[in-house]
């Protein structure tokens, strides 16, 4: 079996902080609730969007999953563009590519999403699976993802796959799913939150990342 590399999205191969933090703002001020500070909304970034707005707005779930169809609103409109690609993404999923690996996208943005944004940046070609959340909820926990990720992809030797993600969701949700997971600082993690929950090696570039796969992967 080919070893495979599955890539988050937010914070791993797309600086998607603009457009995230746009539509938060635009949920929150539909229930009156003004948030000027884009820093303070990057909690929004990784986790399912209901669970954001519970856990630090305190929102019930129905008020919660209100607040999603508010964001989706804007983010389907416009903030789905206002993102770029971190430095040298594309070069390096072409090295992957190159060396034999296969590569999957597993991230818990809607998976409809995540397919407009690899079309928009032309990255589509370099996976051989996308995956991600649904919009009834069935599938949104990074758990969840990494499960359908590997049933799609019919992977049965778990050692021959890794995680590539930014935040602790993701490095716990691999945990969970008996995989191992690079982490990246560059994204809207921490070195020390990836550290200590056990990534198998943190990188500061996606340079960085292409290099560990091609010598200890």
């Amino acid at each position: 079996m080919k070893k495979t590399i599955l890539f988050d999205l937010d914070g791993t191969l797309i600086n998607s902080k603009p457009g995230i933090t746009k539509c938060a703002q635009y949920a929150l001020e539909a229930f009156g609730i003004i948030e000027p500070d884009a820093d303070k909304l990057e909690c929004f970034i990784g986790p399912p969007l209901v669970d954001s707005f519970q856990e630090y707005y305190g929102f019930s779930p129905e008020k919660a999953r209100e607040a999603v169809d508010k964001y989706r609103e804007r983010y389907h409109k416009a903030g789905i563009f206002e993102c770029e690609l971190y430095p040298d993404v594309e070069a390096v999923l072409k090295r992957i590519k190159e060396m034999g690996y296969r590569m999957g996208l597993a991230s818990s943005k809607p998976e409809v999403s995540c397919k407009r944004i690899l079309e928009h940046f032309g990255l589509e070609g370099y996976f051989d699976e996308v995956v991600g959340a649904t919009l009834d909820g069935r599938i949104d926990s990074k758990i969840s993802v990494l499960r359908e990720a590997i049933r799609r992809l019919e992977i049965t030797d778990l050692s021959q796959l890794c995680l590539v993600g930014d935040t602790s969701f993701d490095v716990l949700g691999a945990k969970e799913a008996g995989i191992a997971c690079i982490g990246v600082t560059y994204g809207f993690g921490r070195y020390e939150e990836l550290l200590k929950n056990g990534a198998a090696a943190i990188c500061g570039s996606m340079r960085e990342v292409g290099d560990y796969i091609a010598e200890k992967f």
